[in-house]
């Protein structure tokens, strides 16, 4: 249960109603993670445009690529929401169990021996620990293993929008892993 009141599905009107409608269009119903904005459904709208934005990055970056760094965000931040539902991504689009393993094992410090993917994954970890101490040669070192500037950018926002979605999950107690279906029906395309 979260730490504040929300607005059911049932209970949704107005503009409120129409997000929800949007998101069950495509998942069933409405996820627990909007239902955390539904005392200001202007916030809703703007986080389901915010996702689209992310997910619709038109870089070269593999899915695979996208959802791991994702997934290390998730675990370093002890977001079991969102974690579980990446697990779940990275399973259906074929990510090695090694690879997962590896991410839950020491997210801090992948190592997998696929010096792009280590190279993807410690980005992710060094801008959600210290982000501070992010500096040009990081964005060398992906350039070094075949990240153009777009790849670069959508890499950036994958980490950003993930380290939001699991403050807002952390912050207000949503906790509860996310329903497989969800997660499924929420896979990249």
């Amino acid at each position: 249960m979260p730490w504040i009141r929300i607005v059911d599905n049932e209970e949704a009107s107005g503009s409120l109603r129409d997000a929800y409608d949007w998101q069950a269009a495509r998942l069933g119903e409405p996820t627990d993670f909007t239902k955390l904005g539904s005392l200001y459904p202007e916030i809703v709208w703007e986080r389901l445009r915010l996702y689209q934005a992310v997910e619709r990055c038109p870089s070269s970056l593999a899915p695979i690529e996208r959802q791991l760094a994702a997934f290390v965000v998730s675990r370093l931040n002890a977001t079991t929401h969102c974690g579980s539902g990446l697990e779940i991504k990275l399973g259906e689009l074929g990510a090695p169990r090694e690879l997962i393993d590896a991410v839950i094992a020491d997210p801090a410090h992948v190592s997998t021996g696929d010096a792009r993917i280590d190279t993807i994954c410690a980005y992710a970890a060094k801008l959600t620990l210290t982000p501070g101490a992010m500096v040009a040669d990081d964005v060398a070192a992906l350039r070094e293993h075949g990240l153009d500037d777009l790849d670069v950018l959508d890499l950036n926002n994958m980490v950003a929008y993930y380290n939001y979605l699991n403050r807002v999950s952390n912050g207000l107690g949503l906790f509860d892993a996310i329903p497989a279906a969800h997660a499924l029906r929420a896979m990249p395309h």
